[in-house]
């Protein structure tokens, strides 16, 4: 017959999996990887499990900020959709007009920055033609100057 005793901890080696689950998951997502990492140190199979579990246990990567940014998009910072009414009608126009005007500052800004890249490439462009033009004339004078029978090139 076996007893147990007061100071032996209840519930097994599940128990400890899952006080040491509660564990990294109070100390966040850098725990998990540095105990998977440590794993993969220690013994590889220890490692690729963690991982297998992170991935597939423990939905890691099944809310990306993509995602939570396209939701925040439609739903708003509350959970309703953006576009529901609230039954105040002023406050709906209020919400309509500030939405458009917010969407065409965007787009206004969108242009600015596409203009920006376009004159900046414009500038760096011209440049280029410049410093390529400098060195062939640099380039023809030398060849002038080293042999004085040879005809000008035309470019």
């Amino acid at each position: 017959m076996y007893t147990t005793t007061d100071t032996a901890r209840q519930g097994g080696i599940r128990a400890t999996f899952g006080r040491a689950e509660d564990w990294l998951d109070r100390k966040g997502k850098k725990a998990w990887i540095a105990a998977m990492v440590l794993g993969f140190i220690l013994f590889w199979p220890i490692g690729l499990a963690l991982l297998a579990y992170m991935i597939w246990g423990k939905q890691m990567f099944g809310h990306s900020c993509s995602h939570r940014r396209s939701r925040d998009h439609f739903f708003g910072r509350h959970g309703a959709p953006a576009s529901q009414s609230t039954g105040n009608h002023a406050f709906d126009s209020y919400k309509i007009d500030t939405l458009r005007r917010l969407e065409d500052e965007q787009a206004a800004f969108e242009a600015f920055l596409q203009r920006l890249r376009n004159s900046k490439d414009k500038t760096e462009f011209d440049a280029f033609m410049e410093d390529r033009a400098r060195a062939a004339s640099a380039e023809a004078s030398t060849e002038a100057a080293t042999d004085p029978t040879a005809e000008p090139r035309k470019s």
